[in-house]
């Protein structure tokens, strides 16, 4: 039986128009043995809706676009049958692709294609955002808005540095948010400027995290919140922890490896699932899937 592979194009996704590269890695997948069926994305939401549809036919999903589309591709494969569920590699196409920055994936589409071709599947926990999913990061507060405010062509044109840009904005207008959050037992109650549970070793394209101190199949994440600074000099060694990432020593800020958060709050705080917009709720639940998907690196 011939091996089938669905490729999904977000065709807005990238700082160049030309779709060139993308033939490259559809000839990549065809000279593995498989059979390519490209199918291309108009709006939000479509990602997921066409693996739903389609995907328990494949053997593989190949996503290009930016983390979103990943995120969308990732959550139409958790909506099918656990054993009919195929694998997924990531074609980054997006302005600052944290996720594929963390896991070491080429920008350029026929060598990650290549790499993917090996088939050497890696399974990586997933997080739950109450009824969502998410890949490598739920996120709150400062530098959060960041990711959905800027316009995809200025995200296109500048990638990073766009981030960069808007991100300084939010320094002006820091908003402390009043959170009560349960991290498996502990509990943190508190006004916090930014708050993040992710996978990955860089978030909002600003923030990194060492390679030691994220595994990504382990049945944890990486919780890391950001106090409101009592103190000018608090507010100093704060900037200073960021700019180092010196996360773990500095007094103040809050890491620890969790397998379940619990996040309560009265005010309507917005979130970012892996950098797309997610409205906010009362209590936020978030828990990590065990090894949740299968990934083609």
């Amino acid at each position: 039986m011939d091996k089938k592979l669905l490729f999904i194009v977000n065709p807005r996704a990238g700082r160049t128009k030309s779709h060139a590269p993308l033939f490259d890695a559809a000839a990549v997948y065809c000279e593995a043995g498989y059979l390519v069926s490209i199918q291309t994305t108009q709006r939000s939401g479509d990602a997921t809706r066409i693996v739903e549809e389609q995907g328990a036919e494949y053997d593989v999903v190949a996503c290009y676009g930016g983390d979103g589309t990943l995120n969308e591709t990732v959550n139409g494969v958790l909506r099918l049958p656990q054993d009919r569920r195929p694998m997924i590699t990531y074609l980054p196409g997006g302005s600052t692709n944290d996720f594929a920055a963390s896991l070491h994936i080429s920008a350029v589409p026929a060598v990650a294609a290549q790499s993917a071709m090996r088939l050497q599947p890696r399974y990586l926990d997933v997080g739950n955002f109450n009824e969502r999913h998410f890949v490598y990061v739920a996120s709150f507060g400062a530098f959060t808005r960041t990711a959905y405010r800027v316009p995809q062509d200025i995200k296109n044109a500048f990638g990073h540095f766009a981030y960069i840009l808007e991100g300084v904005k939010d320094l002006d207008t820091l908003h402390p948010y009043r959170m009560t959050i349960t991290a498996d037992g502990e509990v943190f109650d508190g006004e916090y400027l930014f708050g993040a549970v992710s996978n990955s070793t860089s978030i909002a394209g600003m923030m990194k995290l060492s390679a030691e101190d994220v595994a990504f199949d382990d049945g944890r994440f990486e919780m890391l919140l950001v106090p409101v600074p009592k103190t000018p000099l608090a507010m100093q060694k704060l900037i200073r922890a960021l700019l180092y990432q010196d996360y773990g020593n500095s007094e103040g800020l809050i890491l620890r490896h969790v397998k379940h958060v619990v996040a309560q709050t009265e005010e309507n705080i917005p979130w970012t699932l892996d950098g797309e917009y997610a409205p906010g709720a009362a209590s936020i639940d978030i828990s990590i899937e065990d090894n949740g998907i299968r990934m083609l690196l």
